[in-house]
């Protein structure tokens, strides 16, 4: 995959960054091409060689179109998850790590439907904040609105399936 400078990407671990350019650069004794990234998120700087960019998920927002797709997982009203917590939190993190966005839409999903039903322990709230903030960095390039609009339409989503309507408005906060 070429990516070109100004253009938006997505890492796994912190969403949606932007390609500030390729830098040749010595680590372990090698030379190697390194893409420069700037995450959207809290602006932090990422160097990842090039040739493992595709390897370590480095990939483009998904489109307009795939935001149906998206919304569908959202939206699925009563997700099975494991009741055990451990097994639970490690599933959920796997997901994440994943960097596909269908899987942390499924982690934010879940956890939102958890939350619904019973407080999240703090590890857990952690990792849905993370995981909401990730999701909305990847829908605002796809539709080309602020991060405010794209958290309106995650809530939006979620409040089709796991939240009631009452509830969304108490997600926000």
């Amino acid at each position: 995959m070429n990516f070109k400078k100004g253009e938006t990407v997505i890492y796994p671990q912190h969403g949606a960054c932007v390609v500030k350019g390729t830098k040749k650069m010595e680590a372990f004794g090698e030379k190697k091409e390194y893409l420069i990234l700037e995450t959207v998120i809290n602006e932090m700087t990422l160097k990842v060689p090039v040739d493992m960019a595709e390897e370590v998920g480095v990939r483009p927002p998904v489109s307009a179109d795939e935001l149906e797709d998206l919304v569908a997982v959202l939206a699925k009203p009563d997700p099975r998850v494991p009741s055990n917590w451990s097994r639970r939190f490690k599933n959920h993190q796997e997901k994440l790590k994943s960097g596909d966005v269908y899987q942390v839409a499924e982690v934010v999903r879940n956890l939102a439907a958890r939350n619904r039903d019973a407080s999240l322990s703090a590890a857990e709230r952690t990792m849905y904040e993370r995981a909401r903030v990730n999701l909305i960095s990847e829908i605002s390039p796809a539709l080309k609105v602020s991060s405010e609009d794209a958290e309106a339409y995650l809530d939006d989503a979620l409040a089709k399936g796991v939240l009631k309507p009452e509830k969304a408005e108490k997600a926000k906060k």
